[in-house]
């Protein structure tokens, strides 16, 4: 933003349409569509633009694709309390089975450059249900590993196949919701791909303690049934390419007819083009930005619970996972700051100023809680725990909540801003932060264990490194 307050160049979204240059019958419609004519961006006179579905539509659609992205994450952690199990079934140190995490991390960061072109290209639809068939099958994998080279394979894949939705979400909401609600409803999507951490220790540490670990990856694989056939039966597509003649689809034609959305050629460039973002300074520090606290925040609370409890209290599988409630919430919390509250600040900023269009950096002012929130949650947690004896206490847990709290209003708020700078491209948008995100969450837990395990578990007793580990 310049220092008079006006919208830059580079913000101004090149398909935007002007009232003025619609016709009679185009501006009748978007009435009896929408009871305004005040839209951004202003839809097609046609009942295929994703814009024009009924509410109802477009919030199953919305629910369908952001518990798929909540599948990844959630996923990636879903062996998070496992790892003792893990270790003792396929003989391996401990360090080597969480790993198996790590790998999963790293891949959700990198797949979606390569299912957003064919997502361009084929639609949102084909490749959500494609990636459920995949992730199905190799959770089965998963489960009849017989090898830890095995199963770190089957989790490769796993991670490759479930990966879209967390990184075309963004696209998705930018789709099918005008601008005036986009962080109400970005913040569902980013919300969900947040509460898949925490979550999956809660519900499996029960599964793993119970029932056995391998249940783990059978479970996983039951919820992307269940998911493909909703998917099948009730997501429609939302790629849509504006002045197009399609009008009144039926059923058949929106959930069964599967072709080809986009005619252009596609090139090996777009596989990677999204990594060309890193030049424009309005995606790059805010995914800079949320990537780091992502990282301190998120990740490391989420990875260190399990390790730090399990040495300072002593608690069991089951234990270590409800610690993780704190987190969700947290980030529940969150989110009302992030998603509503954003909405509404630049809602009461455009009625102050009818006249002029509102810059998208004004949303920035309500990310200022979300980094202080997780600094000082961060700083709670870690002297808490460090403070605390052999005996459980929750002062540790209110740390990881403010922590988390602060995350989800960093998160929401930045994402849509990014978002609201380059509409256009708000599948690349998703897809460069998901990779800088998920790079940075696979580098972190590298260094967590051999900095801060040890210099917080030494302040009760001596700290005993397993010589598997070394």
């Amino acid at each position: 933003m310049t220092m008079d307050g006006k919208l830059e160049a580079s913000h101004v979204e090149p398909d935007r349409v002007e009232l003025t240059s619609l016709s009679d019958a185009h501006k009748q419609y978007l009435l009896f569509r929408h009871q305004t004519l005040e839209l951004d961006p202003i839809p097609d006179s046609n009942d295929a633009d994703p814009y024009n579905w009924p509410f109802r539509k477009k919030m199953i659609n919305l629910i369908l694709v952001s518990f798929h992205a909540m599948m990844a994450t959630f996923t990636a952690a879903a062996i998070q309390s496992a790892f003792e199990d893990i270790a003792v079934d396929l003989k391996v140190s401990i360090n080597r089975a969480s790993y198996l995490t790590s790998l999963a991390i790293a891949i959700l960061g990198v797949a979606p450059l390569i299912w957003r072109p064919l997502s361009e290209r084929y639609g949102r639809r084909p490749v959500f249900l494609l990636s459920l068939i995949g992730s199905l099958v190799s959770n089965i994998g998963c489960a009849c590993s017989p090898s830890y080279s095995t199963m770190g394979l089957c989790r490769a894949l796993t991670a490759f196949f479930i990966s879209p939705a967390v990184a075309l979400g963004s696209a998705t909401v930018t789709e099918t919701f005008f601008k005036r609600d986009r962080a109400r409803y970005m913040g569902i999507w980013t919300v969900m791909v947040t509460l898949g951490v925490p979550i999956a220790p809660v519900i499996f540490g029960f599964v793993a303690y119970r029932v056995g670990y391998r249940w783990i990856y059978w479970v996983l694989a039951c919820i992307n049934g269940v998911q493909f056939v909703l998917y099948l039966f009730l997501g429609p597509e939302s790629r849509y390419i504006r002045g197009q003649e399609r009008q009144g689809l039926s059923f058949k034609e929106q959930y069964f007819d599967f072709k080809r959305i986009d005619s252009r050629p596609l090139k090996l460039w777009e596989f990677v083009s999204p990594l060309t973002l890193v030049t424009r300074p309005c995606v790059l520090i805010p995914a800079a930005s949320y990537a780091m606290v992502f990282l301190l925040a998120g990740v490391f609370i989420a990875i260190e619970i399990p390790q730090l409890f399990v040495e300072k209290f002593h608690l069991n599988t089951e234990q270590v996972g409800l610690q993780n409630i704190s987190i969700v919430i947290g980030t529940l919390i969150g989110e009302q700051v992030g998603g509503i509250m954003s909405d509404r600040w630049m809602w009461r900023r455009q009625r102050k100023i009818p006249e002029a269009t509102v810059p998208a950096e004004f949303r920035l002012w309500l990310s200022y809680p979300g980094f202080l929130l997780s600094i000082c949650g961060v700083i709670v947690f870690l002297v808490q725990i460090e403070r605390a004896n052999d005996n459980w206490n929750i002062t540790p847990l209110i740390g990881a909540g403010i922590a988390a709290a602060g995350n989800q209003a960093v998160t929401t708020v930045l994402i849509t801003y990014a978002v609201d700078c380059y509409r256009d491209e708000a599948a690349s948008v998703g897809v460069f932060i998901t990779f800088m995100r998920q790079i940075w969450g696979f580098i972190g837990p590298f260094w967590y264990s051999t900095y801060f395990v040890p210099r917080i578990c030494t302040s009760s007793y001596t700290w005993q490194v397993r010589s598997d580990d070394c």
